[in-house]
């Protein structure tokens, strides 16, 4: 961790070191549920890549790490997360464009285009369900002001002929998820993510297709950590989560 003169903001390694990212000390501070979602992203070289709500960018700069040649654009309301994600892309010499635009107020630029994916972290938590953080930053991040079929009708709208859309939130928002996807996009796959063993899943990784006809797929959960509890200092990932936080590999979401 370095520090950018103040105390302020801190210099994360990401992907076993591969990725620098600067991000704010205090508020939101990316973890591993970006890392996952950009490793989840099938994407190939030559294709184009929507990340809406990109924060500081973690998502895009993991994918655009495992797949050289893809073209990623990241859109983030917050003016001072969206310059972050700008210098970590430039630090990380990252073909990564990004935008400060509320998604319900996308630029011309984007309107204009449709992308072969659109990938998204939304804001876990129901803002009308919950209290606000005192951290403005952590608020909009975790809770924000716009609802997630808002989120979902965006992105829709953004996936290009075949193309994917690829959402992680919260498994208790499954079934709003689904219901805001239902007529829009198809061949709907769904991974639950569990912690450790014989727990129930906390989240999911959703991959849904435009023009997608195959059946609703849901896969066995990913297990992130060894044992059914947390022992000593260690994280005890699984060997293939492993891969994926350090070495950058990639999170096939496959029937």
């Amino acid at each position: 961790m370095i520090l950018d003169g103040t105390d302020d903001l801190t210099c994360d390694d990401f992907l076993g070191g591969r990725l620098r990212i600067w991000q704010p000390r205090k508020g939101y501070r990316a973890g591993v549920d970006p890392v996952l979602l950009g490793a989840s992203i099938a994407a190939k070289p030559g294709q184009s890549v929507l990340e809406l709500g990109c924060g500081v960018g973690v998502a895009s700069l993991c994918l655009a790490a495992r797949v050289p040649g893809v073209s990623v654009t990241g859109v983030e309301v917050q003016p001072h997360y969206a310059d972050l994600a700008r210098r970590n892309a430039r630090e990380n010499s990252a073909a990564f464009h990004v935008i400060t635009a509320d998604l319900r107020a996308l630029p011309h630029e984007v309107r204009q285009q449709r992308f072969d994916h659109v990938i998204m972290n939304p804001p876990y938590f129901d803002r009308l369900a919950g209290t606000a953080s005192d951290d403005g930053g952590r608020d909009i991040a975790l809770g924000g002001g716009t609802p997630l079929t808002d989120w979902l009708d965006i992105g829709a709208r953004r996936v290009g002929p075949k193309g994917y859309l690829t959402i992680i939130q919260r498994i208790a928002r499954l079934p709003e998820v689904l219901s805001a996807l239902e007529g829009r996009l198809g061949s709907i796959v769904v991974l639950p993510i569990s912690g450790r063993e014989r727990r129930a899943p906390e989240l999911f990784l959703l991959r849904a297709r435009q023009e997608g006809r195959a059946a609703f797929s849901l896969l066995s959960p990913l297990t992130m950590h060894a044992g059914e509890r947390h022992t000593g200092d260690k994280d005890n990932y699984l060997p293939e989560i492993n891969d994926i936080l350090r070495n950058g590999a990639g999170l096939p979401i496959a029937p």
